[in-house]
């Protein structure tokens, strides 16, 4: 399960079920928050769908609308996550360092992947703490802000990064790829057609999630 934005204010959520190879459920948004998932959620229920386990980019809120099913964290996601804190070129050797855990995260198994992220705070701990002071000396930051957040989105979401691996009967995917062609083939297509009344844009979306 999925959505995307293709500009201020517009979206659609999309879930789709890799074993069927289908999408079984979309619908506009205007904004990404728990209850737009709860919506999607009621709605494959009441339709007979048995939900084993989702596959989701985990935000704030979300993963609490299927706390009690398995949760798969969208690998390349996190990726991005990482890349927007750190960039492709990190200019520190720590975020350098960390920059290629992360890009490592779809080859390793859980166990080894914690591994590289232990040993990788154990070096750079101090250098985390460092402070930049105000000119009155009274108020400070860390300065590796990002730095900080990009290790906190990994240890934050580790625990649902791997159970892919860990649930082997599932079947799950460890990415949300299968849905992002089709954002893009979406994206695509609205910026060649700039213009379109709602409802025509509407019909173009469905027309593509029910290929």
């Amino acid at each position: 399960m999925d959505c995307t934005f293709f500009g201020r204010g517009y979206g659609i959520i999309v879930a789709r079920s890799p074993g069927l190879k289908k999408n079984l459920y979309w619908k506009e948004i205007t904004t990404e928050n728990k209850a737009v998932y709860q919506a999607a959620r009621q709605y494959l229920e009441e339709a007979g769908f048995n939900i084993q386990a989702v596959v989701l980019d985990i935000k704030p809120g979300i993963k609490q609308v299927f706390s009690d099913k398995v949760i798969q964290a969208c690998q390349f996601h996190e990726q991005q996550i990482i890349t927007r804190y750190l960039t492709t070129r990190p200019k520190t050797e720590a975020g350098q360092e960390l920059k290629r855990i992360s890009d490592s995260l779809t080859t390793l198994d859980e166990e080894s992947f914690r591994k590289c992220l232990e040993e990788w705070h154990e070096k750079w701990e101090r250098f985390l703490k460092e402070r930049t002071y105000a000119s009155d000396r009274k108020h400070w930051w860390y300065t590796h802000r990002r730095l900080r957040s990009a290790y906190r989105s990994l240890t934050n979401n580790l625990p649902n990064l791997f159970n892919y691996l860990s649930c082997p009967d599932l079947h799950l995917p460890n990415t949300n790829n299968s849905l992002e062609g089709y954002f893009s083939r979406l994206k695509q297509l609205l910026n060649n057609h700039h213009g379109l009344k709602r409802w025509r844009r509407y019909r173009m979306i469905e027309a593509i999630l029910n290929d």
